[in-house]
C-alpha cells in the first residue's frame, strides 16, 4: 500500500540501514531492499509470528541484508541496541491490521467472515476481543467503542451486548455482527460503511493497545534517526492519524514560550521537519485496484539534529 510513495519519500540508498516496524508480509521491506541494493540493510519487526514467517519466505533472497525480529515496535530502542545500531537512516510504520490478518477467519479480525472473536496481533497475549465483550461493564465497553471506534451508537451497542451475553457468551465474529446490526437503527445501517466496522476497529485497538503505545514509539523512533533520516507512518483512521500529525508537529515546533515572546527562551529545539504537511493519500488508480487503501494516509518527517539527554550527550 502506497508503495511508490513510500519509496519516494524514504529514498533508500545503498549502504543505508532502514527499519520496517510492521514488516507484515514483507512487501514494503522487499521494495526498500531493492531500492537500497547492493548493500542496504533492513531490520523488520512484527509481533505476529505468522507475519514474520511470511516475511522470512519473501525476503529470503536478500540473505544477510535482512534481520527479522518478533517484537512490538515500542521496543525498537532495545532491538537496535542489541544489534549494535545507535541510529538508522529511515523508519517506516504501517499501522493497523494487515490484509493477511483480515483474510484469515481464525484470527477474528474480519466482520465479513465467521471466526473466533480473537483480534490479537500477538497470539501469545492473554486478552482477546471475546474477553472484553464478555467481561467488561457496560459503561467501560461503551467507552471503548465510542473512544476507539468513534461510533455514535456506542452506548446502544454496549447495552445490547450486555443483554445478549446474559443468555450465552459471545464468542464468534458473526454473533457480534448480528448484535451490532440489531443495536443500530435500520436507517443508520443502510447508509455508509458496514455497521460493525467501527466496533470491530475499537475492540482491535483495545486488545492490542495500539494507540497507547504509538506516541512513545514515535518519539523513540525520532530519537533513533540519523540527521537527514526520515520517519514515515501510514495511518488508516482519524484517531491514529491525529496522534501522528500532532506529535510530528510538536517535534517540529517544541517551543513552549508564551505567544508574543520576541524570541524563544525555553531552549526547546526542533527535532523533526514535517514533509508533506497534509499527508499523502493513495492515487485513484491504487484505490481502484485495492479498495482497502482508500482510508490510508502517509505522513513523513525528517530528522534535523540529534536529541540530547540531560547530560548533554546524544
Amino acid at each position: 500500500m502506497l508503495l511508490e510513495e513510500v519509496l519516494a519519500w524514504l529514498n533508500p540508498k545503498s549502504g543505508g540501514t532502514y527499519v520496517d516496524c510492521t514488516v507484515g508480509g514483507g512487501g514494503h521491506a522487499a521494495a526498500i531492499l531493492e531500492s537500497s541494493s547492493p548493500d542496504g540493510r533492513l531490520i523488520g519487526l512484527d509481533q505476529d509470528p505468522h507475519a514474520l514467517e511470511a516475511a522470512a519466505r519473501r525476503l529470503a533472497p536478500y540473505g544477510e541484508r535482512v534481520t527479522l525480529v518478533r517484537e512490538n515496535f515500542i521496543n525498537l530502542p532495545r532491538v537496535l541496541a542489541e544489534l549494535g545500531l545507535p541510529a538508522v537512516d529511515g523508519i517506516l510504520f504501517d499501522l493497523g491490521v494487515s490484509s493477511p490478518q483480515l483474510d484469515v477467519p481464525e484470527r477474528g479480525f474480519s466482520y465479513h467472515q465467521e471466526g473466533p472473536l480473537d483480534m490479537r496481533m500477538d497470539p501469545t497475549m492473554h486478552c482477546t476481543a471475546a474477553d472484553l465483550v464478555n467481561n467488561l461493564g457496560e459503561e467501560e465497553l461503551a467507552g471503548i467503542i465510542a473512544r476507539y471506534g468513534e461510533e455514535r451508537w456506542a452506548r446502544r451497542i454496549a447495552s445490547f451486548i450486555v443483554r445478549k451475553r446474559q443468555h450465552q457468551p459471545i464468542t464468534t465474529t458473526s454473533q457480534l455482527v448480528e448484535i451490532i446490526k440489531e443495536a443500530i437503527p435500520a436507517k443508520s445501517r443502510r447508509s455508509g460503511l458496514h455497521p460493525a466496522r467501527r466496533t470491530f476497529q475499537a475492540l482491535r485497538i483495545a486488545v492490542n493497545r495500539e494507540l497507547e503505545v504509538l506516541p512513545e514509539a514515535l518519539r523513540q523512533a525520532a530519537n533513533l534517526l540519523l540527521p537527514g533520516g526520515r520517519i514515515l507512518v501510514i495511518t488508516f483512521h482519524s484517531l491514529e492519524d491525529r496522534i501522528v500529525k500532532n506529535l510530528f508537529r510538536h517535534l517540529a515546533n517544541p517551543c513552549v514560550c508564551p505567544p508574543g515572546f520576541p524570541r524563544c527562551v525555553c531552549g526547546q529545539k526542533p527535532v523533526l521537519r514535517v514533509l508533506a504537511p497534509g499527508g499523502v493519500v493513495p492515487s485513484e488508480r491504487e484505490v481502484n485496484l485495492n479498495p482497502r487503501s482508500r482510508s490510508a494516509r502517509l505522513r513523513v518527517a525528517e530528522k534535523l539534529r540529534p536529541v540530547l539527554n540531560a547530560a548533554g550527550g546524544e
